[in-house]
């Protein structure tokens, strides 16, 4: 049998996810000053901080009830659309847990295709925009992929990490269709997005968090 992720194992990937994110702010600033208004680490670090503070409270409660709580605590955080959309996406994700006592292999998969479900839905948004979808959904398509095809569970989580890592390295030749980088001469041309490189972040701390749960 394959990993079986409970809701304290969740959690404790949230602090594992914070640690990455926190020890790279002054990367992911430097990288939001080149085509934003530098605070997305800010407020993705706010975001996943809170999320620690919470997490004695989270841990107690079921899947579902903690996605639902996590979605409030990042928007009610996280500044601008950030908040908003992070919070969508664990709404949707939550969906998939009500009754559910373990997040297993097919569960991830859903996860990661709600959360860009969500973030679509609500941003009004799908890959190629040079966001953090462009990290996601290549992860989640590529689980989805693993998953008919028949790959083994600790193949399939060094795919969809390298998935995600490559997609926000793909963002550096986007053109910018959201935010201020839209509004520069070369629409953010030749820069990473800050989004998609925190979102890679996640899914990464993610799947090696699971891995090491096999």
């Amino acid at each position: 049998m394959g990993f079986q992720l409970t809701t304290k194992d969740y959690v404790e990937y949230i602090k594992k996810a914070y640690e990455k994110i926190h020890a790279n702010g002054d990367y992911i600033t430097e990288l939001d000053s080149a085509t934003g208004d530098g605070d997305h680490w800010t407020n993705i670090n706010m975001g996943f901080e809170k999320l620690v503070e919470a997490s004695g409270e989270l841990e107690t409660m079921s899947l579902f009830d903690a996605f639902k709580k996590i979605s409030m605590i990042m928007m009610s955080v996280i500044g601008g659309s950030g908040g908003v959309l992070y919070g969508s996406a664990y709404m949707e994700a939550a969906k998939l847990l009500n009754g559910k006592e373990t997040i297993q292999n097919e569960e991830l998969c859903g996860i990661l295709e709600a959360m860009m479900n969500g973030i679509m839905k609500r941003g009004n948004a799908k890959p190629g925009m040079k966001t953090m979808l462009d990290a996601l959904a290549p992860a989640a398509a590529c689980y989805r992929s693993c998953i008919a095809s028949g790959v083994d569970e600790k193949q399939t989580l060094a795919r969809v990490k390298q998935a995600a890592l490559l997609g926000a390295e793909s963002t550096r030749q986007m053109e910018a269709v959201r935010g201020r980088a839209y509004y520069q001469a070369n629409k953010g041309v030749g820069n990473l997005d800050p989004g998609a490189v925190t979102m890679s972040y996640q899914i990464e701390t993610l799947m090696d968090y699971v891995e090491g749960k096999l």
